[in-house]
């Protein structure tokens, strides 16, 4: 019981104010609870993130671009659009990527708004065999800037080679960016082991040597959603529906998904595409874990996550304890009913503006 509630049982509140005090007093408090609301647009935002994604290979990467740019909490700087493995690849995937960006943008008016580059189109051959991307020098000087305050991010939702040659470049970013990877083998006993437990994870395979420089040499603070964890974000086929009736956005997001047991089939050694009722949004956590978080602890409160020393990353993508190593978050659990429920909503909004 409140403090008010308790003076109103005794009888005491009408001698302490009349009516009309009291009711001018709710109204001030009204007024003064809503002067936060009108101020929302003076506050700092939460960070700078940079993507990186393989915009030109699953779709997943679209609707985690376009849920990204319809949140007001985070800047982004820069968008890089990245390469596939060669087995799945057109040796122009960055750039397709890049072109792929173009479309969603333009998709939702915002053409124009963003600086949009394709990084490199091949992976670091070995460590001692790199040369420096337009975009790895993007990153750099991003990450440089001394005119900013918000705290840098890395939003990578594939491989990794431009932030790794963005560190080889220049070592001194380590300190100033923080990595966010959708990627990377199941790690022993922290969840549900991958569906094939004896090869490397999609992304890790993009690029090995580059996953292996930002884990086993740089200073870069790690935020990691491995397999196990990134596969839970699933988004219903009926969704899915849903979506590609409400906007052209959705329509083209739809379309994307559609095409994916044909572009499947084309690929040799691949096997066909089971129909199920549901897909997997795996690179959707990156809106969760930069935007989505309280104001008031600004921090992905809704996941779950387990602090450890960062592991070697081996050459199969397994992991080799070390005891010694800088604390990294490895991401459990995701709160998808958030994410999607914020997505579609964001969605509708913009449709409906």
């Amino acid at each position: 019981m409140t403090a008010l509630e308790k003076i109103s049982r005794r009888g005491a509140l009408p001698h302490i104010m009349g009516r009309r005090k009291f009711v001018g007093s709710t109204v001030a408090l009204i007024g003064a609870l809503a002067v936060p609301l009108t101020a929302l647009g003076k506050q700092p935002a939460l960070a700078r993130v940079i993507l990186d994604n393989d915009f030109a290979g699953d779709p997943d990467g679209l609707f985690q671009l376009a849920h990204h740019v319809l949140c007001s909490s985070v800047k982004i700087p820069l968008i890089v659009g990245s390469h596939l493995p060669a087995k799945f690849g057109s040796g122009h995937d960055a750039q397709d990527a890049a072109s792929r960006v173009g479309e969603v943008l333009e998709i939702l008016n915002l053409a124009g708004k963003y600086n949009v580059m394709a990084g490199s189109e091949t992976p670091i051959q070995s460590r001692t065999s790199w040369k420096p991307s337009t975009a790895s020098a993007a990153i750099v000087r991003e990450a440089m800037r001394d005119d900013v305050t918000e705290p840098l991010i890395y939003a990578a939702g594939a491989g990794l080679t431009d932030l790794a040659l963005a560190w080889l470049s220049e070592p001194r970013i380590g300190r100033r960016i923080k990595l966010i990877w959708i990627g990377g083998n199941t790690h022993a006993g922290f969840g549900n082991p991958a569906a094939k437990p004896g090869e490397p994870e999609f992304n890790f395979s993009i690029d090995p040597v580059a996953a292996q420089v930002l884990f086993n040499e740089s200073d870069i603070e790690i935020w990691q959603v491995p397999s196990d964890a990134y596969s839970q974000m699933l988004f219903s086929t009926a969704e899915l529906e849903e979506l590609g009736a409400q906007s052209r956005l959705g329509a083209y997001l739809k379309a994307k998904v559609d095409a994916i047991p044909e572009m499947f089939a084309k690929i040799p050694g691949v096997p066909p595409v089971a129909m199920t009722d549901a897909y997997v949004l795996g690179d959707s956590p990156l809106v969760t874990l930069t935007a989505l978080v309280p104001p008031m602890q600004p921090d992905p409160t809704s996941s779950r996550y387990k602090l450890l020393p960062t592991p070697r990353l081996l050459d199969n993508g397994n992991y080799a304890e070390r005891p010694g190593g800088r604390p990294m978050r490895v991401y459990t659990y995701l709160d998808a009913g958030l994410t999607f429920r914020d997505m579609m909503a964001r969605f509708r909004l913009h449709s409906a503006a």
